[in-house]
C-alpha cells in the first residue's frame, strides 16, 4: 500500500505531516513534487496489463522508486509541472514541454484512478467544484444560507443590482492572484467594499467580469475544514484590525495566532456535508460570516485549500484525518471512474 502525494517542492509542511501520519499508519506515502518534472523525475506509464488489473510503470526521483501498482491512494494538493524546463528555452520548444509533461502527470492520475487507486480529489472533480456559482446554487439548495450575489461584466447590471442592496456590495475574483508593481511586489487582489465612485466608473468590466456579493456585518469569520465525515471549524475576529474588516487575509500573518475552535451549529454542519456530497469531495476548505445576529453565512468552499496554520493554532487535526482518509480508515465520498 502507498499514497502517493502530488505537490512541489515548496510546499509548506502540510504535505510533511499527512506524509508523516500516512506513515503513522503503516502505509507508504511517496511524495512526486511536480516542479521536478521531467528535468529530475521519471514517469514511466506503460499500456500493457499489469497484475490484478493495475497500471504498469514507475515513478522515480528524489523519493526513490515507485511501482504504480503498489499505490492505492493518491493525494492531490499543489501542481507546478515543468517549473524547472530552462526558462531560456525557445519559447516554440518550451511551451509544448510544459503542456507534454502536465498531460503525463495528469494522465498517471487518472489511470491510477481509472484502475482502482483511491484519489482526494480527482481532478476533474475537483475543477467541477471551484465553479463559485455551482458552490452558491448548491449550498442554497441543501438549505445553507448565502449572500445575495451578482457574476456580471455589465455595468448596468451591476449598478441595478447595487441600487437593491441598501447596506451595500462588496467585489471579489473567482481565483485567487496577486499582480505585481514596478518594484516587483505582490498585490494580492482582496476583497473590496464598492463605493459610489466605483458604481461610476464600472467600464474595465469589458475587460474582466468580476463577483458583486450583499456586503454583510461580521461578528467573525469562519474557516471550517472537512476532511471525510470530520467537520473542524475555527473562528477568527476579523473586525479587531482595521485593515482586515473586509477580508481577513489582508492581515493573516498578524491574525496567525488568534484563530480558535468553533463549535459549528448541527444545522450547518450538516448543510456542509450536504454540500461535500453534492460535490462530491473528500476534502474542502469552507469560508463563513457569522453576523451578529448569529446567522452563519456561506461564501465559498476551496476544494484544495490551505490549512497549514490551523495545524498550529488552533491545533486542529487536519493532518490526521487526511491520513484516515487515504488509508481507508474513515469514511470517503468515492465515484469510481467508469469505463466509456
Amino acid at each position: 500500500m502507498t499514497v502517493l502525494i502530488i505537490t512541489r517542492s515548496d510546499d509548506n509542511e502540510s504535505s510533511t505531516r499527512v506524509a508523516a501520519a500516512v506513515e503513522a499508519r503503516g502505509v507508504r506515502a511517496y511524495r512526486l513534487d511536480t516542479d521536478l518534472y521531467p528535468t529530475e523525475l521519471r514517469i514511466s506509464i506503460a499500456d500493457a496489463p499489469g497484475e490484478r488489473g493495475r497500471p504498469h510503470g514507475h515513478v522515480a526521483g528524489p523519493a526513490g522508486e515507485l511501482s504504480l501498482a503498489d499505490v492505492t491512494a493518491v493525494y492531490y494538493r499543489r501542481f507546478n509541472v515543468g517549473a524547472r524546463i530552462p526558462v531560456d528555452l525557445d519559447r516554440q520548444l518550451r511551451a509544448p514541454s510544459v503542456e507534454e509533461s502536465r498531460r503525463v502527470v495528469h494522465g498517471l492520475m487518472a489511470v491510477l484512478g481509472a484502475t482502482g487507486a483511491f484519489a482526494l480529489d480527482r481532478l476533474d472533480v475537483v475543477r467541477r467544484a471551484e465553479h463559485k456559482s455551482l458552490q452558491l446554487a448548491l449550498a442554497r439548495r441543501v438549505g445553507l444560507e448565502v449572500p445575495r450575489t451578482l457574476v456580471s461584466n455589465d455595468p448596468a447590471a451591476v449598478r441595478v443590482f447595487a441600487a437593491a442592496v441598501p447596506a451595500g456590495i462588496v467585489t471579489k475574483m473567482m481565483a485567487s492572484f496577486a499582480v505585481y508593481d514596478e518594484a516587483g511586489r505582490e498585490q494580492v487582489v482582496f476583497t473590496n467594499p464598492v463605493s459610489d465612485a466605483d458604481l461610476a466608473d464600472l467600464e474595465g468590466l469589458d475587460l474582466c467580469p468580476m463577483t458583486f456579493q450583499e456586503r454583510l456585518e461580521k461578528a467573525c469569520e469562519l474557516r471550517v475544514t472537512v476532511v471525510g465525515d470530520r467537520v473542524m471549524a475555527a473562528s477568527i475576529d476579523s473586525q479587531a484590525l482595521p485593515r482586515a474588516r473586509n477580508d481577513w487575509r489582508r492581515e493573516g500573518v498578524a491574525l496567525l495566532d488568534a484563530w480558535k475552535r468553533y463549535e459549528l451549529p448541527a444545522d450547518v454542519q450538516r448543510g456542509t456535508l450536504a454540500l461535500m456530497d453534492a460535490l462530491g469531495l473528500n476534502y474542502g476548505a469552507f469560508d463563513f460570516i457569522v453576523t451578529p445576529e448569529g446567522r452563519h453565512v456561506f461564501l465559498e468552499v476551496n476544494p484544495v485549500g490551505e490549512f497549514m496554520w490551523l495545524l498550529h493554532t488552533p491545533g486542529l487535526p487536519i493532518d490526521e484525518a487526511l491520513a484516515d482518509v487515504l488509508c481507508d480508515r474513515a469514511v470517503r465520498r468515492w465515484r469510481p471512474v467508469e469505463p466509456a
